[in-house]
């Protein structure tokens, strides 16, 4: 049986999400807990609007530091452009954004909504599993 190689077959369809005006500070702290480098940034709709890195958090840091103010919200800090990429994509592809790009992760699209997100963690899991000796064998 052939496996699978679209993303979203091994996406997190549970990703973190913020809005524009959560606090920066609770961010961080969330990106934390939950161990990942970035999240989705979405508005009242739904809709994606940016995506807030762990770079982005440390520049909101930085700023407050040097203006002696802690603080600020998601939106102030968050990259508008935003790399996607759709549920339909082939890993393959996905790898080869991650690599030309040097993201760590990607949100994943589906008829211009947000479904999920993908690392480049997730997809040496599947490469690995799709490459490995064992598997050819059977």
């Amino acid at each position: 049986m052939l496996k699978s190689l679209k993303v979203r077959d091994y996406m997190n369809s549970e990703a973190v999400t913020f809005s524009p005006g959560t606090d920066l500070l609770t961010a961080v702290e969330l990106l934390l807990m939950h161990g990942v480098s970035s999240a989705s940034v979405l508005d009242a709709s739904g809709n994606l609007v940016g995506v807030l890195s762990e770079s982005d958090c440390l520049r909101g840091i930085l700023v407050g530091s040097y203006f002696e103010e802690t603080g600020g919200s998601v939106g102030s800090f968050m990259s508008v452009v935003v790399d996607t990429i759709d549920a339909d994509a082939n890993v393959l592809e996905a790898a080869e954004h991650f690599v030309k790009k040097s993201r760590r992760r990607l949100p994943v699209m589906a008829q211009g909504r947000l479904v999920g997100q993908i690392s480049r963690c997730d997809l040496l899991g599947i490469l690995k599993s799709f490459n490995s000796p064992q598997l050819k064998s059977r």
